[in-house]
């Protein structure tokens, strides 16, 4: 059975790296849910945080044959619980006068905020963890969402 892992890749800042990870996993018929690429302590190294869903066995060939791949210094699983992880979401939600308080009170719920807004609609922005944004998504679609952007999961081991 298949569920959602984090693998945190530590790597070295050089150019095609994101192609060559991106591909050897998408070549082994995974599904990256989110790859997020930052920058760390070291100016040369960069995090690579990628959500796939994968059953164990395919999961530890994948891991193996990343840390094969020349400019990775480290491979990592993050177990649920482990790690601390946040998302960053931007939607922008139709509203009426009556329907923008309402929506300012959700979000006040969900720590999140109004990034802009005009007449007819607003532009909210929200960090926490991907649970937390599936709900927020939930509770705003009855509003009309008309766009939406989320960034992916960002992870730091305990």
């Amino acid at each position: 059975m298949n569920e959602k892992h984090t693998i945190s890749c530590l790597v070295e800042n050089h150019f095609g790296v994101l192609a060559r990870i991106s591909g050897l996993i998408s070549a082994r018929g995974f599904n990256i849910d989110s790859l997020t690429v930052s920058a760390t302590e070291d100016p040369t190294v960069s995090r690579m945080t990628i959500v796939v869903d994968a059953d164990a066995v395919k999961l530890e060939q994948v891991k193996n044959q990343l840390n094969r791949l020349i400019d990775v210094i480290e491979v990592q699983e993050l177990k649920e619980g482990q790690f601390l992880d946040r998302e960053l979401l931007l939607a922008r939600v139709q509203v009426n006068s009556k329907g923008r308080g309402a929506v300012e009170e959700l979000l006040k719920r969900f720590g999140g905020r109004i990034a802009d807004a005009n007449d007819h609609w607003v532009a909210v922005e929200a960090t926490g963890g991907t649970k937390q944004l599936d709900q927020l998504i939930e509770q705003l679609r009855p509003y009309g969402i008309t766009k939406l952007v989320r960034t992916g999961r960002v992870a730091l081991e305990k």
